[in-house]
């Protein structure tokens, strides 16, 4: 009986051993078949993501594009609108000379004959300016705005509140809502 029981148990082993052989076998051939799937995407799917990285870097150079056409408009439109700033600020020191000679006291008929000419030389560059849209900054009686006075003295005035302008030394302009001068001015403790 123990050779009848030794004989079973090999048939069994090499039953076992037949079937784990065949089981190793099918994994092996569907590990395979996974893996050439994985390697080898079709031809429709290659196509469909270069089609979408094609799309992706159209839309982002569509959007650059329009970023760009956007900003040169910006651009364009502060140009326009600056576009006097330099013929202003070279006219600035002219219409100060002219607020200088009109300061100055003379006698005589024919002074202040000559005295009215060039006050009415004066009125007609302000107006040109005005319409260039240039404007005086006001300053006496203001509060002390660093953006558009420049301090440089200090005063104690008691008729004023601390921090208040006291009196303008040099006119400051603006062009638009750009500060072209800023007004130099004294200012109250």
């Amino acid at each position: 009986m123990s050779e009848e029981i030794k004989k079973e148990t090999v048939d069994e082993t090499v039953d076992t051993t037949k079937e784990t052989n065949e089981t190793e076998k099918i994994i092996n051939e569907s590990e395979a078949e996974t893996s050439e799937e994985v390697v080898e995407p079709s031809e429709l799917e290659v196509l469909t993501e270069k089609y979408d990285e094609l799309e992706t870097r159209y839309l982002r150079l569509q959007a650059d594009f329009d970023n760009s056409r956007r900003r040169q408009k910006i651009e364009s439109a502060s140009a326009a609108k600056f576009r006097s700033q330099s013929l202003v600020e070279k006219l600035l020191p002219v219409l100060d000379n002219f607020e200088r000679a009109m300061a100055t006291e003379l006698a005589g008929e024919d002074t202040k004959s000559f005295l009215e000419g060039i006050e009415i030389v004066q009125r007609q560059l302000e107006a040109a300016m005005e319409a260039e849209g240039v404007e005086v900054i006001a300053t006496v009686g203001e509060t002390f705005d660093p953006n558009v006075h420049q301090a440089v003295m200090q005063d104690d005035d008691k008729a004023f509140d601390s921090n208040v302008v006291t009196a303008e030394l040099q006119k400051g302009y603006k062009l638009k809502d750009r500060v072209i001068r800023p007004a130099m001015v004294k200012v109250n403790q």
